[in-house]
């Protein structure tokens, strides 16, 4: 005698409630005489992970389609989304291994963490525009949700609608996902855990399942190793859960470029900029370079970033002076640490002069 799905359904869940696992499933078999690969298979639309089934699924689901009237989902985003490539980039560090696992298409969360202002976000963006595959960038911070994340309820034109959040969009298009400064998230990032195995996630708010595409992956990046920071450096950083940071099989440690390597990163930006200057390049490269052994050494508790030495040939495009440039780009440290560094670039730089205060004149009215 056949059985139908709905007596099935009906039948298990009068037994075990709305939530059965395979073992609830062979015993029922058992009791009332049926296969149990006849069975699963008629529960096939109630299946929510492996060896588990919801038997309410369906019915929220209908229950959706009749009071929503609109799509099942309304994707995040529909522009190609491979970043720009950037002329100015120099390869260093952990590139070339990163653009390896990325160019692999296969599944394989990555951490990569270092210091501030070294370019770890920048290298995967640029990973992604030379092998042109779509990158989703989330922020996290400590508000970061399962809303922000994966996604929710929105209204769309009067009608309440389902609205993919970044992860969804990134599994369903087989982009890679990067989760920038994930240090900085709370424990409600453990909803990702089940993605990060590579298995997709439930949406148990519309009772869908969301499998990765192919060429999906997981990015991402942080000032500290997910243990939270010791020496104050940076603060909002949190302590992970250790089973979610296991879900990364490889982490690579970002360091600053060496000095040539970071030269040739500045003199191209200038370049670009219209400010060509190899000297001024060079000067700001061995500037950095000894502050950072000073700092390494434990001799200073700040320290001088890629990304600040960059801020500095932009605001010298600006103002076209030097001195003023260094001096409004240090000026974010405490008094006695940027005079320290000032002092520090004039044994680099015999020409240096602290720029003298502008006193505005009075136009006439």
């Amino acid at each position: 005698m056949t059985i139908s799905a709905d007596y099935i359904r009906t039948s298990l869940q009068a037994v075990y409630g709305e939530s059965v696992t395979a073992a609830d499933i062979r015993a029922w078999c058992a009791m009332n005489g049926s296969n149990y690969q006849t069975v699963t298979k008629k529960l096939d639309s109630y299946k929510t992970s492996r060896g588990k089934w919801n038997l309410t699924i369906q019915e929220v689901r209908e229950q959706l389609e009749e009071t929503v009237k609109a799509p099942a989902a309304i994707p995040a985003v529909e522009q190609n989304l491979v970043p720009e490539k950037d002329d100015t980039f120099v390869k260093f560090g952990n590139f070339n291994d990163i653009r390896k696992i990325i160019e692999s298409r296969l599944f394989y969360p990555t951490f990569i963490t270092g210091l501030s202002g070294n370019g770890k976000t920048f290298s995967v963006e640029q990973a992604c525009a030379q092998l042109k595959r779509e990158l989703i960038r989330v922020n996290i911070t400590i508000e970061t949700d399962e809303d922000d994340l994966i996604g929710g309820f929105r209204l769309v034109d009067g009608n309440t609608a389902w609205h993919n959040g970044p992860v969804i969009e990134a599994l369903e298009r087989g982009a890679v996902l990067l989760l920038d400064e994930i240090d900085l998230a709370s424990n409600k990032i453990l909803c990702l855990q089940s993605i990060l195995e590579g298995k997709g996630v439930f949406l148990k708010k519309i009772g869908r399942w969301v499998k990765p595409a192919a060429g999906f992956n997981v990015i991402a990046t942080a000032n500290t190793k997910g243990k939270g920071s010791d020496d104050g450096r940076f603060i909002g950083t949190n302590v992970l859960n250790e089973a979610f940071l296991e879900r990364f099989p490889v982490t690579f440690e970002q360091e600053y470029p060496s000095p040539k390597i970071e030269q040739r990163i500045l003199e191209g930006i200038s370049l670009d900029l219209g400010v060509e200057d190899r000297d001024f390049c060079k000067r700001l490269t061995d500037w950095a370079d000894i502050i950072r052994k000073t700092f390494y050494d434990g001799g200073i508790e700040e320290i001088i970033s890629t990304r600040r030495l960059v801020h500095i040939i932009r605001a010298y495009s600006i103002f076209q002076d030097k001195a003023k440039a260094i001096q409004v780009c240090v000026n974010r440290f405490d008094d006695e640490t940027k005079q320290a560094f000032l002092e520090l670039y004039d044994k680099v730089d015999a020409d240096f002069q602290l720029p003298t205060e502008e006193v505005a004149s009075e136009a006439p009215f």
